[in-house]
């Protein structure tokens, strides 16, 4: 967790930022708190919708990221190095490294969740506590040490005390599918308020649902796998080796798999390679290094 004296103020938090200080300001400064740089220019006119509801996520994440807003009129040459083709286009710094982006203007929505994933790959909003942290912390620490039972009741209880508390919901849906009862981990995301159904929490443990449900039609991979090398234009062969390799334990080289099918025919099925990568991404933490490692290619080859 980020430490913070407070709400930052927001002037703090946004700065219009020049080639001479995005050394300082972005990649310095995503050292210890995620940045999310919006390249922009005052004729762009999604600009003008997409630059304010960001500032207004990122005012709202009270300091577990920061934003530099680069006008690409007046730097040319930071947009040029970052292969900034069209505006707007959005990138997330962390730890030095784009983790993630988008191009043009997309919904309050998606804008929401792009936030609260950057800030999750630092380690989360600070100031966000309540008493009860702590139970939520035990409850996780159950469900990674196989004790699923134990920590679902803990998760019920938690929600028993605060019925909006999207992690205890999230918790409680993944300790039924480690007890692969999918059916039912489904029902408890079903049953959650609907003022929490879009918080992060909630569609992560909705993407672990789909691949769970995809890993009991998995193929095998050997068999596959020889398929995919007999003929590498295969790509509906390639899609059914990265399920079957996610399945199986093997998340990176399903990453891989579907990476490569992006680059082949990144519109193949309606961009079925696209959208699995993006599942895969939303079941796993946000700072997991196969994530962040995934998101960086995938946003090599869609700004390419």
């Amino acid at each position: 967790m980020i430490e913070l004296g407070g709400q930052t103020p927001a002037n703090d938090l946004i700065k219009d930022v020049s080639e001479a200080e995005f050394m300082a300001e972005v990649v310095e400064m995503s050292q210890t708190v995620p940045v999310i740089v919006d390249f922009w220019a005052p004729w762009c006119g999604p600009c003008k919708t997409l630059g304010p509801a960001l500032e207004a996520a990122v005012t709202k994440a009270k300091g577990a990221v920061r934003m530099a807003k680069v006008n690409v009129d007046e730097n040319q040459g930071i947009a040029g190095q970052l292969q900034v083709q069209s505006i707007p286009t959005v990138y997330a710094f962390w730890k030095g490294q784009p983790i993630d982006g988008f191009q043009g203007a997309v919904p309050p929505s998606e804008i929401d969740a792009f936030v609260a994933r950057v800030a999750d790959a630092g380690d989360g909003v600070p100031g966000e506590d309540n008493g009860l942290d702590d139970a939520l912390d035990a409850a996780d620490e159950m469900l990674e040490a196989g004790a699923a039972s134990d920590a679902a009741e803990t998760y019920a209880a938690i929600i028993q005390e605060d019925a909006n508390n999207a992690r205890a919901y999230a918790g409680m849906a993944r300790a039924h599918l480690a007890l692969d009862d999918v059916d039912q981990a489904e029902a408890i995301l079903n049953g959650a308020p609907a003022e929490i159904s879009a918080a992060p929490e909630i569609e992560a443990a909705h993407a672990q649902i789909a691949l769970a449900r995809q890993a009991a039609n998995a193929g095998p991979v050997t068999e596959l796998q020889t398929t995919v090398d007999a003929n590498p234009d295969d790509l509906q062969a390639r899609f059914d080796l990265a399920q079957a390799l996610h399945a199986n334990g093997q998340t990176a080289e399903a990453v891989d798999q579907l990476l490569d099918l992006f680059r082949r025919d990144r519109d193949w099925n309606d961009g079925a390679a696209k959208q699995q990568l993006f599942t895969i991404f939303d079941a796993l933490k946000a700072n997991d290094p196969v994530v962040l490692a995934g998101r960086r290619k995938l946003s090599s080859m869609i700004f390419a």
